[in-house]
């Protein structure tokens, strides 16, 4: 055993002797929920705010998930939108306005109303942002003018251009509902778990930052999403997060007995995992895919043949046969197949060495006595920082790397953890190459991605970068935003469909694989649930007797 491990070990051996470990003796039948216990839950990374919008980053998400509710509930099955928080609601034609009618008797955690009044504030903080708390804008929420209590009960939102995807965005976890005291806080502070107070069926107990964090139950939550099976209190008592960095521990921890359930999962640790009856679990993220992207205000990767050069020069079945299971499809679009919208644009993704050559030829790239493409005295290298939350990106870089190097090409790969990451990130000149993807099962999703006021990835003039001097993509951007407001379903997937196509056709991005979110459990854990991209929810899990 590793002395991580002895360490963890130690943990959880204090935890267990003060009861944490007990699942308790309320059976309720064969094979029915029993009532108790907490559940030992061992995560990656730490959180690093909780602030609602900031839950697209999975260990924020994956508490929020838990002591937040949302308007509405996404059914991770059908995808469908069902009754939450909100009982019904009303949507005008064009999607500039709709109206929710609200449960009555929800409460926050600290006894104040989750009424129209508290919905209210809270989506238009989400909408609008807050500048002087340093609050951003949701990137789930487009074109947002304002919110109207009509009675204590009934809440109305207008948006100064169709909004068709805010529906679907009230299910998401960057939506979760906050109290007015939690809205109140300067961004800076809502790291703090304590100072989150939701209306969810868990509660912050205690928290060591960055290391533990606590969760009870809230006793008398009474207000889960209607159609699920489970209402009332959650099985458990609790949930014990800790913070678990190296994959070998986590593992090591849960097969010993030492742990419930742990995120991320490596491909490479899965069948150790299944081969002591453990269960996997990699739910689909169904948004954009993990991918490399290019910043073509960089003079190196300004040139469409290049990009298209290093798309072709790209063997992304090498990349999933190598590093991955079945659990990552190899991508056949910039967005998941399980995506609303999805594209079947695999003709365009094709490995071509012999392609991928003449084009850098063409472009006047010519290989050196030292085996790098040259032009203009410059060579063709290229720089890239992996992403620590994507899976084994690290590999997938070097592997890309090696097969561009086959063409003469260099990629350099940046270990994510660099003091200089997030500096260089945003300048084009230092990153002219990065990993992205992005979970959410809705074509706003691509719009999340690649818009200058959103996520960004492509590094546009106007955008988050004042490095950027002067790429911009109006044809793309003009696009997104017809993706964001166009009222009609299908002339909405049709441009999802054209977007998809540009993205490919301007070799903005390579699509590699199908990013799952990979959890395991001990088999005595039941009832586990995930949301439409991937996140887990407790609420209707229970431990059987072990």
């Amino acid at each position: 055993m590793t002395t991580k491990l002895k360490r963890l070990a130690l943990t959880l051996a204090t935890l267990s002797a003060s009861g944490f470990f007990l699942p308790g003796a309320f059976a309720q039948g064969a094979g029915d929920p029993i009532k108790g216990g907490t559940l030992i839950y061992l995560e990656q990374q730490a959180h690093t705010n909780l602030y609602p919008p900031a839950g697209g980053f999975y260990p924020n998400g994956g508490i929020l998930n838990q002591i937040t509710d949302k308007l509405t509930y996404q059914n991770p099955k059908t995808l469908e939108i069902e009754p939450w928080i909100a009982e019904s609601w009303t949507v005008n034609a064009d999607a500039t306005e709709y109206t929710f009618k609200i449960r009555p008797g929800v409460t926050f955690s600290d006894g104040t109303p989750l009424d129209a009044a508290a919905v209210a504030k809270n989506y238009d903080v989400f909408g609008l942002g807050n500048k002087e708390l340093k609050q951003p804008v949701s990137e789930v929420i487009n074109n947002y003018a304002r919110s109207e209590v009509i009675d204590p009960l009934t809440v109305k939102f207008y948006f100064k251009k169709p909004s068709p995807g805010f529906l679907q965005g009230t299910s998401v976890i960057g939506s979760g509902l906050v109290a007015a005291s939690t809205l109140a806080l300067p961004f800076e502070q809502l790291g703090d778990a304590t100072k989150i107070i939701g209306s969810g069926p868990f509660v912050v107990d205690s928290e060591t930052i960055g290391k533990e964090l606590n969760l009870k139950a809230r006793e008398e939550y009474a207000w889960g999403p209607a159609k699920l099976e489970h209402q009332g209190r959650p099985y458990l008592d609790g949930i014990t997060y800790i913070i678990t960095g190296e994959d070998s521990v986590r593992i090591g921890a849960l097969l010993a007995g030492q742990a419930d359930f742990i995120r991320q999962v490596q491909a490479y640790d899965e069948k150790q995992v299944e081969a002591q009856d453990y269960q996997i679990y990699a739910p689909s993220t169904r948004g954009v895919n993990n991918s490399v992207v290019f910043r073509p205000d960089n003079p190196l990767v300004a040139d469409v043949r290049v990009r298209k050069a290093l798309l072709h020069a790209t063997d992304a079945k090498e990349v999933v046969t190598t590093l991955f299971s079945a659990n990552y499809p190899q991508a056949t679009s910039i967005i998941a197949s399980t995506a609303l919208g999805y594209r079947d644009i695999s003709a365009k993704l094709s490995f071509d060495p012999g392609k991928a050559k003449a084009l850098l030829d063409e472009a006047g790239w010519t290989v050196g006595a030292n085996g790098l493409r040259q032009k203009d005295g410059k060579e063709l290298v290229l720089t890239a920082y992996e992403s620590l939350p994507q899976p084994q990106n690290k590999e997938t870089l070097q592997l890309v790397a090696q097969q561009w190097g086959k063409l003469g090409v260099k990629l350099t790969v940046l270990a994510g953890d660099s003091g200089s990451r997030i500096v260089d990130d945003l300048d084009p000149l230092k990153t002219p190459v990065s990993p992205a993807m992005v979970g959410r099962a809705d074509p706003d999703v691509i719009k999340s991605q690649y818009y200058p006021k959103n996520r960004d990835v492509l590094r546009q003039k106007g955008g988050q970068s004042d490095k950027v001097q002067s790429f911009a993509d109006d044809k793309l951007n003009g696009l997104l935003e017809a993706l964001a407001s166009e009222p009609d379903r299908e002339k909405r997937l049709a441009i999802a469909g054209e977007v998809q196509d540009y993205v490919v056709d301007q070799a903005y991005a390579i699509p590699i694989f199908e990013e799952p979110q990979a959890f395991a459990g001990a088999p005595y854990v039941q009832g586990v649930a995930f949301e439409a991209v991937g996140r887990p929810s407790f609420y209707s899990t229970w431990l059987a007797e072990h």
